[in-house]
């Protein structure tokens, strides 16, 4: 199979497709019921590891989440990448405490001290507590530089989960040690905060490199239409983060992305549909 176009986080080599977790973890962005459908599917490590196996059967070598150490995410993607001969490069999410006490600033540390023994090699702090340190009026992210020393401090790159597009432009203006982005991107704007055109610039004016998520609106719009928009719209520099719900699906999703940087169709096998229409090889 084909290896995956690839780009740098300050000299880590990354496929310009990453493994998302939402699938695998049960956030569907649908329902309670879809995500314990979720759930009961990846619930055993040997599960996820079969899912990461069809990543890397593609080259796609990274996965991102917020891992937690004997889950069976974190087991999974070991055991995918033992499988394999290739380990995964893991992107941690986590979710710290940012309370700003000696207690709050310990907590973070541990739990950032986490992200490095379970692997991890860069480590983005999780957009739901770094936006309580959002000052809007200054354009400042406050005590920001003390979490990313600890994230430094633990041997880790760090990284920032901005889904509020301004943490992009805050981090950048006021020269933060940040050194890749998450910023949601996709062509319906689904939980995005401002217009599509104007998170489309803030990715190509970003200093670093940006990965995507949520390309296909949480299955509101098609891999076609949601990858084919996002991989014709980012940098050479960015990713896509594509999570899928089954091996073939990865497989589909990864010819899709092909195509669209190739600027060719996807070599992919119609939809099946109680009547086609003529145009579709119907009767």
């Amino acid at each position: 199979m084909q290896t995956f176009p690839r780009t740098q986080v300050e000299g880590i080599s990354l496929p310009r497709m990453i493994a998302g977790t939402n699938w695998v973890l049960g956030y569907s962005h649908t329902s309670p019921a879809a995500d314990a459908l979720i759930r009961r599917r990846y619930a055993q490590a040997q599960d996820v590891a079969r899912l990461m196996e069809a990543y890397l059967a593609h080259g796609i070598d990274a996965v991102m989440g917020p891992f937690e150490p004997d889950g069976a995410l974190l087991l999974g993607v070991g055991m995918a990448g033992e499988r394999a001969g290739r380990p995964m490069t893991i992107i941690d999410t986590p979710i710290v405490d940012v309370t700003d006490s000696a207690a709050g600033r310990a907590a973070a540390r541990a739990r950032i001290e986490r992200s490095a023994k379970m692997g991890a090699s860069i480590c983005l702090l999780h957009h739901s507590c770094v936006e309580q340190l959002v000052n809007k009026h200054r354009g400042t992210i406050e005590r920001l530089p003390d979490y990313l020393d600890m994230i430094r401090q633990a041997g880790l790159v760090p990284g920032l989960s901005a889904h509020m597009p301004e943490l992009i432009v805050y981090s950048d203006r006021n020269g933060y040690d940040v050194q890749t982005y998450i910023q949601i991107y996709n062509c319906a704007g689904f939980l995005m905060q401002v217009e599509i055109e104007a998170v489309a610039r803030i990715i190509h004016e970003a200093k670093k490199p940006v990965m995507t998520i949520k390309a296909m609106a949480a299955g509101r719009v098609s891999p076609y239409v949601g990858l084919t928009f996002s991989y014709a719209t980012i940098r050479p520099c960015d990713m896509v983060t594509v999570g899928a719900f089954t091996p073939e699906e990865v497989h589909e999703d990864v010819e899709i992305a092909m195509a669209a940087l190739e600027r060719r169709l996807p070599n992919l096998e119609g939809r099946a549909t109680p009547n086609k229409t003529a145009a579709l090889g119907g009767e």
